[in-house]
């Protein structure tokens, strides 16, 4: 019988534990978390040149540019970009974020220079995201794709971002 009551307190002390040691479930991740907490400023691009996976070449843009280009996302979805592409502009859009939680997908849509020629872009409708911390983000758009052949031509554009 004290063997009973042994197991019945032990049982009603587990269960009690484990009710007082559950947390309310946040409606964000902690890689959402991350992006919206404060002001991304660009730091770098580079653009990496392939045939395949070896790497031909390596520019690096955005060394000239006197503005501030600025990556904001909001909790509720919203994202806005100042100054993209080194040209006096804001654009509004919306991010949200893959299943995995590795690609950051947005609506931006903003001008862009392209051999010299002013066009609409959307920079970041796919953009893996290489690297998120509290102080810095690193995103890579273009030819992004897992599976290529050995002859594909692929060009990958990195963006650097530091916490503002």
């Amino acid at each position: 019988m004290k063997i009973k009551y042994l197991l019945f307190f032990l049982l009603g002390l587990t269960a009690i534990g484990m009710l007082s040691n559950s947390c309310k479930k946040d409606t964000q991740t902690s890689v959402e978390s991350l992006l919206a907490r404060g002001t991304w400023q660009l730091a770098s691009v580079q653009v990496y040149n392939y045939i395949g996976g070896s790497n031909t070449s390596t520019n690096v843009f955005n060394t000239t540019c006197t503005l501030n280009q600025t990556f904001t996302f909001a909790s509720d979805g919203t994202c806005t970009y100042q100054n993209f592409s080194c040209i006096g502009q804001t654009t509004n859009g919306q991010w949200k974020l893959s299943d995995d939680k590795l690609t950051l997908q947005s609506t931006l849509s903003c001008q862009d220079t392209l051999a010299g020629a002013t066009i609409t872009a959307m920079p970041f409708k796919t953009a893996r995201i290489v690297n998120l911390g509290q102080y810095s983000m690193v995103l890579e758009t273009g030819d992004i794709s897992t599976y290529y052949l050995a002859t594909d031509k692929r060009h990958i554009k990195r963006y650097g971002f530091i916490r503002n």
